[in-house]
């Protein structure tokens, strides 16, 4: 009797393992892709040249509406719900820096109804980089770090897209100024959703073919510094892998995103970019065969360095 139980717990510890071990396999990303958020915060991005009623009246890019005619804005179409309603003048209020402005405005009469001529943008839009695809589910993780507000905190996204993109130009990084790669669009049709938006990332679905192989995830204990490589698209949609050297690897715990210190080697890189720069957050870092994690952070003293992210505190925030 004492045999037979035995021999049933060992079965399912490893029913348990294999079971676990699948579970871990992941696509590495690498490709560029369009993020847009949205939350309940409309801004000002631009103004219609010579036909603005708003940019007369003195509101400014940048500025936030937060009411009209004293009705609180959360979107886009409260705006226009509120412009429908006018008798010819809206009350307007903003968020302007820290303090609160008021501004009448007449709005200009069209056939399609009264128009502010502006330009608003609802929640926040980049570019990042893919870390890496579930081909179980089709779900997906980027950038290694969240999507904050202009004072800092992690934006509340209510809903999210991702689109195809490629790399138009890099602004190369220099000691003192980040670097940039200016991405496009390369489709108007979102591929996939977005459904979170976490300090570790932003996860969601999304519907891409992708050839690479299904790699591994290595547990924390299992980095070592030295020699790795990291996935990322840098110029146009092509996708390559660059040499890094993994510095320091932080306590688990210690940090949420700053994991690992790295620095760019590839000389292919360094001579492309100057190292890392905005928008190749995301992008997968790999050693040994296995998804160790991803790029989240560059020193903007040294743009040949910065921070990594565990695959594990990634995985452990999409849950």
């Amino acid at each position: 009797m004492k045999t037979f139980r035995i021999l049933m717990v060992s079965f399912l510890i490893i029913v348990f393992s294999v079971a676990a071990s699948a579970a871990q396999l992941l696509i590495p990303g690498g490709q560029l892709v369009g993020l847009e958020l949205q939350d309940n915060t409309v801004t000002v991005v631009a103004f219609e040249e010579n036909t603005s009623a708003a940019k007369a009246a003195g509101l400014q890019e940048g500025d936030r509406i937060l009411k009209i005619d004293g009705v609180s804005v959360g979107s886009v179409s409260d705006i226009r719900n509120a412009l429908d309603r006018s008798d010819g003048q809206v009350d307007i209020c903003v968020l302007r820096g820290k303090k609160t402005k008021a501004f009448s405005v007449c709005p200009d009469p069209t056939q399609e109804g009264p128009k502010l001529g502006v330009y608003l943008k609802q929640g926040t839009t980049g570019v990042g980089t893919v870390t890496y695809y579930d081909p179980e589910d089709g779900s997906f993780a980027a950038l290694g770090h969240g999507v904050n507000t202009a004072n800092g905190n992690l934006l509340q996204m209510t809903q999210g897209a991702v689109y195809s993109a490629k790399v138009m130009r890099v602004k190369k990084g220099a000691v003192g100024t980040p670097g940039q790669l200016v991405g496009s669009l390369t489709d108007p049709e979102a591929t996939g959703k977005l459904s979170k938006n976490t300090n570790q990332g932003v996860f969601g679905d999304i519907a891409v073919v992708s050839t690479a192989a299904p790699l591994p995830v290595a547990q924390p204990e299992e980095i070592r510094t030295g020699s790795a490589t990291i996935r990322s698209t840098v110029e146009g949609d092509s996708l390559k892998e660059y040499s890094v050297e993994i510095l320091k690897i932080y306590p688990t715990g210690s940090r949420q995103t700053r994991n690992m210190l790295l620095k760019v080697t590839d000389p292919t890189l360094l001579s492309t970019t100057g190292g890392i720069v905005q928008g190749m957050s995301g992008s997968p870092i790999i050693q040994n065969g296995k998804i160790i994690g991803a790029v989240t952070h560059v020193l903007v003293n040294d743009p040949t360095m910065g921070y990594g992210i565990f695959i594990e505190n990634m995985l452990d925030a999409a849950v």
